[in-house]
Parts: structure tokens; C-alpha cells; sequence
């Protein structure tokens, strides 16, 4: 492995940096297992929050009815996301937080959280794709960690939110099986190359199709490149469905080069840093607040 790739992966993002939180950081748990159960008792996941009302479990009684049902769009760097669990209670991270003072998250959250902590001595990057371990027949978008294990000369997966939500008996949250991850690169170039069903994808419990996947695809390249963008911010040129529809067959030939390079990001890292560096395309963002015309130079 070159090591100009591990110290770009120790390095923090403008979403990962634990500024102000690097020394208590450093107290937290070193222990795998140990560190992604902490991380777990700090919040809620929203799908959970929203079955509990269906399901009438305890956490609909124990979770304010007046606060957010949703953080996902307010705290999306790690220390805001961090701030907000030590105003609600000052103990910090622990395991004895209460319901009601857990923030609503989902899993790309948990996942910077984890590889924020991971990078106080480990080469960690946060990746975006499809679990193939919530059901039998799709594969559902999810985010989780690689972190670079020295000793091993290997990137391991680590999940921080489904530790106990998947249809494995066996299943183990440290050192995934890559069989039960398609990364969003793996994901559009199956699709496109006919082997996987484009039905089978899945966005946020329903939304499919291969416009989703060429969005999924940025996510996972802005991550890759430290970046680990929001799943509410969008490629400017294709923010709407109807410009990726109208995309040439020239310019989706370009997103199955950048998935491509995507299946072996570390060889092919220094392409991938030009592409990022120097493509307005592959790089601008769209966000809920800025639209096509903040991005006139495009």
C-alpha cells in the first residue's frame, strides 16, 4: 500500500474532523466492538423511530413528541453531531443514554462519527453503496467504514449502525464479508453490465432506478476522496431526473470509467484525485440551499 494513500485516509474532512473533540476522542474505547456499541447507544436511527410508532414500541413514549424526528439535514458534521449529544447530556458518549436524549441519525452519520474516531490512529475512509444483509431480495443503500489494518496489509469493513438489524443470525458488524456490500461503483457497473437487476437497488426504502445509482456512485467517489458529502446534496448536472435522462451515451461511457476506477481506488488514486481536483462536474454539489446558478462557472 503507498503510504501517501494511508496518510490521505489519517487525514480529517471538513465532515470528519473532530476538532475541538481530539483529545476526548482519544479516551474512547480502542476496541472495535466496544467503540461501534458506544457509538450505537447515541442515537436512534429515524426508520426505527418512525416503526416505533407503527410497532407501538417503548421509543415513541420515551422520545419527545416536540423534537426532531430527524437530524440527518441539521447536524452533518461529526463535532455538531457530538455537541448536540453532550448538550443533551453531559456525559458524553455513553451507554447509559436515555431515549430521549439521542439524536436522530441514519447510517452515513454513524459512519463519519466512527471513522472520525477510527482516524485518531487509523488510515479510515467512510464508503457509500447496498447492503445485501436487511432483505432477501433488494439490496438496500448503506453506508459504513474501511479501515486499514497494518497488520494485515488490508482495508476492513466496519459497520456502525446495523449491529443487530439483519436477516444473518451470524452476523458480525467488524470485518464484513464483502460479499454482503456492493460499493455504488460495484453497484452501477453490475447494473449496466446486465448481471444484476436494477430493480433490485433500493434509496431510502423506495426510491430505485439508475439515475439513484449515478447519484449513489458520487457519494461514494466524494467519500473516497474525503469528502463524505450528505445523501441531500446532489451533482449539479444531475440534481433533477430529467437532466440525467437526457445524458448521451458519451457521458454515462464517463460514469462507468469513474466506477471503474472506483473498484481499485488505491491503485488508481492518483487518477481519481485529478478527476476530483479538476473535473467541475464530477466535483460542484448542489446542496438543499444552492441550486444551478451559485455554480455560473459550470
Amino acid at each position: 500500500m503507498k503510504e501517501e494513500v494511508l496518510e490521505f485516509y489519517k487525514k480529517v474532512s471538513m465532515y470528519t474532523n473532530y476538532g475541538p473533540y481530539k483529545e476526548y476522542f482519544e479516551s474512547l474505547p480502542n476496541d472495535l466492538q466496544k467503540l461501534t456499541e458506544l457509538i450505537n447507544d447515541q442515537y436512534i436511527h429515524r426508520v426505527v423511530l418512525f416503526r416505533s410508532y407503527l410497532q407501538n414500541s417503548k421509543i415513541k413514549d420515551e422520545y419527545p413528541w416536540y423534537r426532531y424526528r430527524s437530524h440527518d439535514d441539521i447536524l452533518l458534521t461529526v463535532p455538531s453531531i457530538t455537541a448536540e449529544l453532550f448538550r443533551l447530556d453531559n456525559r458524553g458518549f455513553t451507554n447509559l443514554r436515555e431515549n430521549k436524549d439521542k439524536v436522530i441519525i441514519t447510517c452515513r452519520y454513524a459512519s463519519i462519527l466512527l471513522a472520525s474516531i477510527l482516524k485518531k490512529g487509523y488510515s479510515a475512509r467512510v464508503r457509500s453503496g447496498f447492503g445485501k444483509y436487511f432483505r432477501e431480495d433488494q439490496y438496500i443503500d448503506h453506508w459504513l467504514v474501511e479501515y486499514y489494518n497494518e497488520q494485515e496489509n488490508r482495508w476492513i469493513l466496519v459497520d456502525a449502525d446495523t449491529i443487530k438489524n439483519t436477516i444473518f443470525k451470524n452476523y458480525k458488524n467488524i470485518d464484513i464479508n464483502r460479499s454482503y456490500f456492493f460499493t455504488a461503483a460495484q453497484a452501477w457497473l453490475q447494473v449496466r453490465s446486465g448481471k444484476e437487476s436494477i430493480d433490485r437497488f433500493v434509496h431510502g426504502g423506495y426510491i430505485k432506478g439508475l439515475d439513484m445509482l449515478a447519484r449513489s456512485l458520487f457519494y461514494d467517489f466524494h467519500a473516497l476522496m474525503n469528502d463524505e458529502i450528505s445523501y441531500l446534496f446532489f451533482p449539479t448536472f444531475i440534481d433533477e431526473d430529467k437532466e440525467f435522462f437526457t445524458l448521451t451515451i458519451d457521458e454515462l461511457k464517463e460514469f462507468d470509467d469513474l466506477a471503474t476506477l472506483m473498484l481499485n481506488p488505491d491503485e488508481n488514486f492518483d487518477e481519481l484525485r485529478y478527476l476530483f481536483e479538476n473535473d467541475k462536474r464530477f466535483r460542484a454539489i448542489n446542496t438543499p440551499l444552492l441550486g444551478d446558478r451559485d455554480h455560473l462557472e459550470l
